[in-house]
């Protein structure tokens, strides 16, 4: 039995997928936290959240790193961790820090603390010849404004330190450019209590279709488990509303963005340790690197590979976190694509009705969650906001993105807000 140090967590299926993972895989773990409330509030009333299962749960002040450590080196001194993890992208290179301090396996700081900065992921990919879009990172406004001249409208606005599409956005001239530099200078912490830094991210609009590689890094070696693809909405931001695996592409076209997230990768130094989420744009000029998640993907895409192959990148995660070699052999699940939609709400207001009708009970339907009447609701700028999702398996080919849109059309039916 391995002991586990769990550093904070998002607090959606992640944080349910890799306690089960832990526990299934035979081991245990202790969970370190700021603030305790924030996963209590978002159990299920009457349940408690599988997080505090933990063996032990711990509060510490995870924003602080150089008071962190030597904390975390007493408690190794005294519990005895094998390895150590996190599913959430703001503590992702705190958890790199503490598996080097405490001689645990994992992928080095650096290359965790690049992929999680996107300047500085745009820059070592560039100096590796990676290609991406033509970008520019600044801090003051006549240097965006020039950067953004130089680059050409329309182009993306970013942070350099946000996750889930929050404050990106398409700009199409100068007027709506200041609008979202003044969005993010308003934002000048994230959800945990994190400075942000103050730096905006340009990038040139890539044409095309966007993919995601989904990867395995372990002793050197990467390997790739499949390609999913999306479909984003919501314009001028940039809204995941569906997700299918596997992609429906042709073979070329899967080859060069397997082979262009592998680039990615090994240029960011994320070889060993790592289960990452590299999404691609599939360019007419061909593929970009869009960014590098150094984490399992989001959005239930774990589920919907699992679905088809068998594989659980929630347990491949906890296996490379220990240094282990990942199960990552394929079974026959008797599906051959699964895809997930989302409810995005546009409007804001009080949701009055959200009813699924039949859809819970249809023929493919593997998963159906919906937000109960009464919540408050604003229209979605992010993947934040979603209403709830859909899910469906197709046994013969790749037609689950067409039957979870049929079904959400249903959702949608009986959806009120006011």
């Amino acid at each position: 039995m391995a002991h586990l140090l769990v550093v904070e967590s998002w607090v959606g299926s992640m944080s349910r997928l890799l306690p089960r993972a832990i526990r299934e895989g035979g081991h245990e773990f202790t969970f370190l936290t700021r603030d305790l409330h924030h996963y209590l509030r978002s159990a299920p009333e009457g349940a408690a959240h599988p997080l505090l299962g933990a063996r032990n749960v711990i509060t510490a002040d995870t924003n602080d790193t150089e008071a962190l450590l030597p904390q975390v080196e007493r408690l190794h001194a005294v519990l005895g961790f094998d390895g150590v993890l996190t599913s959430c992208d703001y503590y992702l290179p705190t958890v790199a820090l503490t598996a080097a301090r405490l001689g645990l396996p994992g992928p080095p700081p650096e290359a965790v603390g690049n992929a999680c900065r996107k300047d500085a992921t745009r820059r070592v990919l560039a100096e590796a010849g990676v290609p991406g879009p033509r970008f520019a990172v600044h801090e003051e406004w006549s240097r965006i404004a020039a950067a953004a001249r130089e680059i050409g409208y329309p182009l993306v606005v970013k942070p350099v330190d946000l996750c889930a599409g929050m404050f990106v956005r398409r700009v199409d001239d100068e007027e709506q450019l200041a609008s979202c530099v003044a969005a993010l200078a308003g934002f000048p912490v994230n959800a945990r209590g994190q400075r942000r830094a103050p730096a905006v991210l340009l990038e040139e609009l890539l044409d095309g279709p966007e993919v995601s590689v989904e990867t395995v890094s372990h002793a050197g070696a990467v390997q790739v488990v499949g390609v999913t693809d999306k479909s984003v909405g919501g314009a001028p931001a940039f809204i995941e509303t569906g997700h299918m695996f596997p992609a429906a592409l042709p073979a070329g076209d899967a080859e060069a963005a397997e082979q262009t997230a592998l680039g990615a990768l090994k240029a960011l130094g994320l070889t060993d340790g790592v289960v990452a989420h590299t999404e691609i744009k599939l360019t007419s000029a061909g593929p970009r690197v869009v960014e590098v998640n150094p984490r399992p993907a989001g959005n239930r895409i774990t589920e919907l590979i699992r679905h088809v192959t068998g594989v659980d990148l929630a347990a491949a995660f906890v296996d490379v976190s220990l240094g282990r070699a990942p199960d990552l052999r394929r079974t026959d699940t008797g599906l051959r694509s699964a895809a997930i939609g989302f409810l995005v709400p546009g409007t804001a207001g009080t949701l009055e009705a959200l009813d699924a009708g039949a859809v819970r009970t249809a023929p493919d339907v593997l998963e159906v969650q919906l937000a109960e009447p009464g919540r408050q609701v604003k229209a979605a700028g992010s993947n934040n906001e979603y209403l709830g999702h859909v899910m469906a398996g197709d046994p013969d080919g790749t037609g689950a993105r067409a039957r979870v849109e049929s079904l959400l059309d249903e959702v949608r039916s009986g959806l009120v807000i006011r």
